[in-house]
């Protein structure tokens, strides 16, 4: 039987890319009355001044206070200040909570007072997520890098070092200018930056010991800025005994009923999935190596897209509602 519960909302950092797609998709979810979305510099401004997109479609204003009329509160504000805006304000317990940040994401870190967050990556905790009182939801390319390595984990079949090379559009950089995210830099051009560094590798590490304990090899990542706004892709590659028919069957078998992780049989491209919360993967053999390319948008299904999805698994609702969406495709 459907649920038709119709969910009370918050948003706290509304203004930003994530705060933005947050404020599309509740505003246009079949289970969701957005309450209140909260912006510290715009209290009082309608949305739609900000989200020039959202004129005609609602004549919301920002808040400059928090309501605790509600049953589900995101926050989408920077790294850092979800912690610190947890401790200043006092949020009724009966209040579910998906942080978008990496402020609970890592193990050691996964708790504040009496608020335990799980990590919300559904390919892997959907049972605790359905459970959860409280959402870590995880970093863009963390969700794209996992998703091309998940089956491997979970049948312990990663043996050897991982090399990964990844390129995400300018809005992963979030709205502030710097020198790296201006257009006349990013335009035509392309960098490399926290090569082997980057912070996401620490929550990729804490999944495939989970999934995989004992595995002590290298997963070397180097990622790229790319010219363009949207979307994530990536490119996985390791030694693997499997075949290719085997290594395409465990994949194929592993996302069998993920709702918006799909295997594709050729290979794929950003567009597919640019303005969806869909994550697509493609898988192939050369010589020894498995070579897994996956794809996502990284405001959708690297941020925004997946807290709507994780917020439907843990109310009971349809895992679609509010995410039938169309990709760019041209």
């Amino acid at each position: 039987m459907a649920n038709n519960r119709v969910l009370r909302a918050g948003i706290v950092g509304g203004a930003g890319y994530t705060g933005g797609e947050m404020c599309r998709l509740l505003i246009n979810h079949p289970n969701v009355e957005l309450a209140f979305v909260h912006s510290n510099s715009n209290g009082g401004n309608p949305l739609h001044k900000v989200h020039s997109d959202l004129l005609g479609d609602t004549d919301m204003i920002f808040s400059d206070t928090i309501s605790q009329d509600i049953d589900v509160l995101f926050l989408c504000v920077g790294h850092g200040d979800a912690r610190k805006f947890l401790e200043g304000n006092k949020i009724d317990s009966s209040i579910k909570v998906i942080d978008l940040s990496q402020d609970f994401r890592l193990n050691a870190k996964s708790s504040i007072g009496d608020r335990e967050f799980i990590y919300g990556l559904s390919e892997v905790n959907k049972s605790a997520i359905e459970g959860a009182n409280n959402i870590a939801n995880p970093g863009c390319f963390a969700t794209a890098i996992q998703l091309s390595l998940l089956p491997l984990a979970a049948s312990g079949k990663l043996t050897d070092e991982v090399q990964i090379s990844a390129i995400t559009g300018s809005t992963g950089a979030g709205q502030s200018l710097s020198a790296t995210s201006h257009f006349s830099w990013r335009s035509s051009n392309a960098s490399t930056y926290k090569v082997f560094t980057h912070q996401h590798l620490l929550e990729i590490g804490e999944t495939l010991l989970s999934m995989q304990a004992g595995f002590d090899k290298s997963v070397n990542f180097v990622p790229y800025r790319g010219d363009f706004p949207r979307g994530i892709i990536v490119t996985m590659h390791t030694k693997c005994s499997l075949s290719d028919e085997e290594v395409k069957a465990l994949y194929v078998n592993y996302y069998k009923d993920a709702e918006f992780t799909h295997v594709s049989d050729t290979n794929i491209h950003l567009k597919q999935v640019v303005n969806t919360n869909k994550a697509l993967v493609y898988v192939e053999k050369h010589g020894d190596n498995v070579v897994v390319t996956s794809v996502i948008d990284n405001l959708l299904k690297g941020a925004s897209g997946q807290a709507v999805h994780n917020m439907n698994i843990m109310f009971g609702l349809d895992e679609r509602a509010g995410l039938r969406l169309k990709p760019l495709a041209f």
